[in-house]
């Protein structure tokens, strides 16, 4: 309804040529149509029909008075009366609607009398979140699974056939280090005395939400610049590079210099396209490189490298030799190691939790049923848990919201892992939809925890850095492998995609250096220059993706892939590790904390 005002109403009854007493007149009309949502010319109809009956009388307070309570409380009762009319005839369709689905139900029982005993009942599921079964709501109250029964979110939910036909539950696909006689058990008295907290500091850590989409190209800048004369101090030092040379500037000598690997289109990084970009203090100029005399090279945009070459014209350098960057040191405890410390069992699992056929979360329930068996210390939980790309979410067919299925989500894994007592730790993704998506992402937050959710949950972060018990691992729910893989140039080196992948990370010391991101990651770089870099090399490094899991030793440290909990409409795979901080070797050597690992489908 258009506003009125004082002006609009003075000219509609200029229009009308009613004369009135004062501007006091004006003023209680306005808000009398206010009050009643009415246009200026509908009261003024109004009016007009109340004065005709009541002889013509003239427009003072005193009527205007008389008029409202005549007239324009009555409206306000109708309007009252025909909003319960509506109401109890929409209650007399919901009764309707009950009788019409008793009578198809008992019509079909009826149908089920004469069906073959073989083929079973063909009623079609008529439960909703307003008609629970009660018998079979009774018989699971004590059950993490009735919170996740598939009727709370979608009314024609059935079990996925595909995942409840799988083969090789249980089956180890994927093994590293000793796991011959490994028990995979968590200790007698799990989550006592173990530490889980994020290796930044609380005040520095990304704890709450943030206002995003408000950076400036040069704010970008500054990061990316800030990030290139990092990594080459570190890069001049460790190679004992005297200074590096500007990358445009015509020499006939062989020169070093320091720059951020680009593309020169739009298109993706090949042999030919190779550009890079230097720093300001280098002249911030881009220059072509030709990489035929490079033996070997893993190249992706975004790096940061240091190049040995010859630039006679100043517009091409003739690349000779590549620094590789090197990774920053480990974690160093002062903690003492007790002699009989037991080893932790961790248990790693990334979302999707439900078959993208049904929401029936069958797969999580599955998992719990895995922590209340194998009793792990730390469950490392990582999103998506209300997936965007599941079917039914995509067609807008589910009945509850989107925070209440997560919510219930996170209650059924409490619930069910009571007896475990374990620490659970759980990873936001950027294909949760109630969640923000934006990189780095902030924890999700629950709304009224509960005692045991606030001792035994930890809400971190994607990326984070995780302390526990003298052991840091490095998490990402992000797909990094993906990302960086479809961007990646190589020649020469030997070594698995998966491998240089993961070096990169390590070495350029960042969750996501590729650089520009996917379409699908929404960066915030002044939150990522703070909380997307690693503070150190983590002893384990976990980055879920859709490419195929494993598990691999990278410079030292432990990297996986524990898939994904599905796979479409199938079954997928979960990871686990035994950790222990270890001292030393006599030789000086570092031991790694990993002892073993293995990825296990559902």
């Amino acid at each position: 309804m258009s506003l009125v005002t004082t002006e609009s109403l003075k000219t509609e009854l200029e229009i009308f040529d009613i004369p009135y007493q004062d501007d006091s007149v004006l003023d209680k009309m306005v808000e009398q149509c206010i009050c009643n949502r009415l246009h200026a010319q509908e009261i003024l109809h109004e009016w007009v029909a109340y004065s005709v009956t009541k002889q013509g009388v003239k427009l003072t307070m005193d009527t205007l008075e008389q008029f409202e309570h005549e007239v324009l409380n009555k409206r306000i009762k109708s309007r009252k009366t025909s909003r319960k009319e509506e109401a109890s005839s929409r209650m007399r369709d919901i009764s309707m609607i009950d009788d019409l689905i008793k009578a198809e139900e008992e019509e079909e029982d009826l149908l089920d009398s004469y069906s073959t005993p073989a083929k079973g009942s063909q009623k079609r599921p008529l439960t909703t979140p307003e008609r629970p079964h009660s018998k079979r709501t009774a018989a699971l109250m004590a059950s993490p699974s009735i919170l996740l029964s598939p009727a709370s979110f979608s009314p024609n939910a059935t079990p996925s056939q595909k995942y409840s036909q799988r083969g090789g539950k249980g089956e180890v696909v994927a093994t590293f280090g000793a796991v011959q006689g490994t028990r995979w058990v968590g200790r007698k008295d799990p989550g006592a005395g173990v530490q889980v907290e994020i290796l930044e500091g609380p005040e520095d850590s990304l704890n709450s939400s943030y206002k995003y989409m408000f950076q400036r190209l040069r704010d970008v800048r500054n990061v990316l610049t800030e990030k290139i004369e990092e990594l080459g101090e570190g890069l001049r030092t460790h190679f004992s590079i005297e200074e590096f040379s500007p990358v445009s500037l015509p020499a006939q000598d062989r020169i070093t210099v320091l720059g951020q690997i680009c593309c020169d289109s739009n298109g993706k990084l090949n042999a030919q396209s190779v550009l890079l970009e230097a720093g300001p203090e280098q002249g911030g100029q881009q220059v072509p490189v030709d990489l035929s005399e490079l033996k070997e090279y893993s190249l992706f945009p975004g790096q940061v490298v240091v190049m040995e070459g010859m630039n006679t014209t100043g517009r091409k350098l003739v690349a000779s030799k590549f620094y590789e960057a090197v990774p920053l040191p480990f974690y160093s405890s002062d903690m003492k190691m007790e002699t009989d410390e037991e080893p932790l069992n961790v248990l790693v699992a990334c979302g999707p939790y439900a078959p993208s056929d049904s929401l029936t979360f069958d797969p999580l329930l599955d998992l719990i049923n895995v922590i209340v068996r194998d009793r792990p210390d730390v469950c490392l939980l990582l999103g998506p848990f209300v997936d965007s790309k599941h079917e039914q979410i995509e067609k807008a067919q589910v009945t509850d919201t989107f925070e209440n299925i997560f919510t219930r989500c996170i209650e059924s894994i409490v619930d069910g892992t009571r007896s475990v007592g374990c620490q659970l730790v759980f990873v936001p993704s950027q294909r949760d939809i109630h969640h923000h998506f934006i990189y780095p992402q902030p924890p999700f937050s629950l709304p009224h925890p509960s005692k045991e959710q606030t001792q035994r949950v930890t809400l971190v972060p994607d990326p984070c850095t995780l302390l526990i018990d003298g052991v840091t691992i490095g998490l990402t729910s992000t797909d990094i492998l993906i990302h960086m893989g479809a961007e990646e140039i190589s020649c020469g080196t030997g070594s698995d995609k998966f491998s240089r992948i993961l070096k990169h990370m390590l070495t350029q010391r960042s969750y996501y250096p590729l650089y520009p991101p996917a379409d699908e990651v929404n960066m915030d770089y002044e939150k990522f220059q703070s909380f997307g870099q690693m503070p150190l090399t983590p002893d384990i490094l976990v980055v879920p993706s859709e490419m195929r899991y494993f598990v691999k030793d990278v410079v030292g440290c432990v990297c996986v892939n524990p898939g994904r909990l599905t796979k479409g409409q199938v079954g997928g795979t979960y990871g686990r590790l035994l950790i222990q901080r270890s001292p030393q070797s006599e030789d000086g050597k570092r031991v790694s904390p990993c002892l073993t690992a293995q990825v296990v489908k559902i």
